[in-house]
């Protein structure tokens, strides 16, 4: 079924993860696909550029796909993924801000360039990539705005252990409070979505917990599932959400999450800020 045929879908932090899983799995409905990263080479470290991206996600559908390569912390790259986007499909119908950067460090130990990072990625990039696509999404039919952001929890226990990542989630949380409400006189609507566990990602491995998490994680199909479904409720009902992948499942009648485990045998480590 081609539920998204003829729908522009720009992904920023496409090459990898749960982005590039959303990517595919939207492409494979029929959406011409633009990702936006800065991996434009191949890194030991990270899996994947762009360019190779890009080929998974055009092996997986008939609609084009375009990579990109930008860094959102800055405002000329941000204008530029956009108008590259804009004027290879002709339009935006839906922007997914899944670009983050994670430091769980305690407070202490946070450096300035650190706390920088999270929150021009997070925080600002976000709200700019959405500024900067709102014009377009005026313009789409049935245009929608997902953030890859946790629900809004004021419980101290997820403030203590990382302030400065909290913050910065938080505000791309934020952002979908307010633009979900800005934007409802446009009928754009802008959601967050979350993963009940963790996530097998180049964050979780490098950074989390190695693979030992990795062993108690599920893939990025199910988040890019999820995404699938609250992309095509409609933009007019649908806003100011905090959805959680498996819920969003539950709701479409799904309920075996068994394939998307990494490995059954292990118990599930559930996510931050739930």
């Amino acid at each position: 079924m081609k539920s998204f045929e003829n729908k522009t879908v720009l992904i920023s932090g496409g090459t990898r993860g749960i982005g590039k899983a959303i990517a595919i799995r939207l492409a494979a409905a029929g959406a011409n696909i633009a990702i936006a990263g800065k991996t434009d080479e191949p890194n030991p470290k990270l899996e994947g550029t762009i360019y190779t991206a890009a080929e998974e996600i055009a092996a997986a559908g008939g609609g084009k796909v375009l990579p990109i390569k930008g860094d959102i912390r800055f405002e000329e790259s941000i204008h530029n993924i956009v108008n590259q986007t804009v004027n290879t499909f002709g339009g935006i119908d839906i922007l997914v801000n899944n670009a983050s950067a994670v430091n769980i460090s305690p407070t202490e130990q946070v450096e300035p360039k650190r706390w920088d990072l999270m929150h021009d990625i997070n925080v600002r990039g976000t709200f700019f990539m959405s500024q900067a696509c709102i014009p377009y999404l005026k313009q789409a039919h049935n245009p929608h705005i997902l953030n890859l952001s946790p629900p809004l929890n004021l419980d101290p226990r997820w403030f203590a252990p990382h302030l400065a990542y909290t913050i910065s989630k938080y505000g791309m949380s934020m952002i979908v409070l307010g633009l979900a409400e800005e934007l409802k006189q446009y009928r754009i609507a802008a959601n967050a979505l979350w993963p009940r566990t963790t996530i097998a990602t180049a964050a979780v491995r490098n950074l989390l917990g190695g693979d030992f998490l990795m062993q108690r994680s599920r893939t990025p199909d199910i988040v890019a599932d999820a995404a699938y479904y609250i992309l095509q409720k409609p933009s007019f009902e649908a806003t100011g959400n905090f959805y959680i992948d498996e819920d969003v499942l539950q709701q479409e009648g799904i309920s075996d999450f068994g394939k998307y485990a990494i490995n059954p045998d292990h118990k599930l480590m559930n996510d931050l800020f739930l």
